[in-house]
């Protein structure tokens, strides 16, 4: 869910701004998922940027002091959200820690890296929200090193009902900057889409797996 509305149309504008978002309809972007996209969202953009990066950095902090108090540790879920995660982390004066997709195959063999102690609690930091299994593979990883996990907050979600009942079903509250919903409704707003675009990124998101085939 998003945190508050001027904040989700503040980051869609931002996002908008430095082309983070991508619209491809006649050629759709494809993912790791096996869906295909006519738009990507790129937020690793988003450290290019000072102005944008310090505004998402602030919002996140506020966030975590309002919904998750009093976190031991901030937990970046490899690789995209490494930097904003650790930006976050020194931002509240926390130790930063990283959860990869799976432990390395050489060498410690780790899969979060950082110091932790078992009984710490943790906020997750994401980039994006798509179908939500890379941040509850994160969040895995971390409760089995004795972590107890408060909350993921992310800078944007689309918003996916599979992704909300994955949240749900682990008991996780997710917070996110901004949504699919505010992206598109200010794109329209500001002339990054028209109208006939409008249409078929809603008929793409109600059906994301079939779309396109």
């Amino acid at each position: 869910m998003i945190a508050d509305k001027d904040i989700a149309q503040k980051a869609a504008e931002f996002l908008l701004q430095i082309k983070a978002v991508q619209l491809n309809l006649s050629s759709p972007f494809q993912w790791s998922s096996g869906w295909k996209s006519p738009i990507y969202c790129d937020n690793r953009v988003v450290l290019s940027f000072p102005a944008v990066r310090t505004y998402i950095r602030e919002m996140m902090v506020k966030n975590i002091e309002r919904h998750f108090p009093k976190p031991d540790v901030i937990a970046g879920v490899a690789t995209g959200a490494i930097a904003i995660g650790a930006l976050v982390a020194d931002e509240l004066g926390l130790p930063f820690i990283y959860v990869r997709p799976e432990p390395k195959s050489h060498g410690r063999m780790n899969q979060i890296e950082g110091y932790i102690i078992s009984g710490q609690n943790v906020v997750v930091i994401e980039d994006l929200i798509s179908t939500g299994r890379s941040s509850l593979n994160a969040i895995n990883a971390l409760k089995q090193a004795g972590l107890k996990v408060l909350g993921v907050q992310a800078i944007f979600t689309y918003g996916f009902d599979d992704a909300h009942k994955l949240f749900e079903d682990e008991n996780i509250q997710l917070i996110t900057l901004s949504d699919y919903e505010h992206l598109i409704k200010t794109a329209l707003k500001v002339g990054y889409i028209n109208e006939n675009e409008l249409k078929q990124l809603n008929e793409w998101r109600l059906m994301p797996e079939k779309w396109g085939r």
